[in-house]
C-alpha cells in the first residue's frame, strides 16, 4: 500500500492508498477540502472537528442520494455549495453539536 500527503483545510496528512487509486484519493480530498472550507467560510463553526463531522453528514447525505435514485443522480452535478435545504439541515446538525459538544470540542 502507497501513502500520500495530502493537505485539507491546511493541514496535511499522511494516508494509505492502495495501488492505482492516488487519483481517485485526490478527487476524495479534494471533496473534503471544499467541503470543510465551504462550513469555515460560513463562519458558523470554528472547531475542526465540528467541520468535519458537518463534512462528512453532508457528504453522506449525498451519497445516499446518490443511491436512492442512481440514474438521476449519476448525471446530477454535485452542488459546491449548499442548497437552502441543506443550509437548514447543517444550521440544525451544528446546533445539535453544539448542545453536545463542550467549547473544547469534546463530548459533555
Amino acid at each position: 500500500m502507497k501513502q500520500m500527503e495530502v493537505t485539507i483545510l491546511g493541514q496535511s496528512y499522511l494516508l494509505a492508498c492502495p495501488e492505482g487509486g492516488e487519483e481517485l484519493l485526490r478527487q476524495a480530498v479534494s471533496r473534503v477540502d471544499q467541503e470543510m472550507s465551504a462550513i469555515r467560510d460560513a463562519g458558523k463553526v470554528k472547531a475542526r472537528e465540528r467541520m468535519a463531522v458537518l463534512a462528512a453528514l453532508n457528504l453522506a447525505y449525498l451519497l445516499a442520494e446518490q443511491r436512492q435514485a442512481p440514474t438521476a443522480a449519476a448525471h446530477a452535478p454535485v452542488p459546491a455549495q449548499p442548497s437552502p435545504e441543506e443550509e437548514a439541515l447543517l444550521d440544525r446538525l451544528i446546533s445539535r453539536l453544539d448542545a453536545t459538544l463542550g467549547d473544547d470540542g469534546q463530548l459533555l
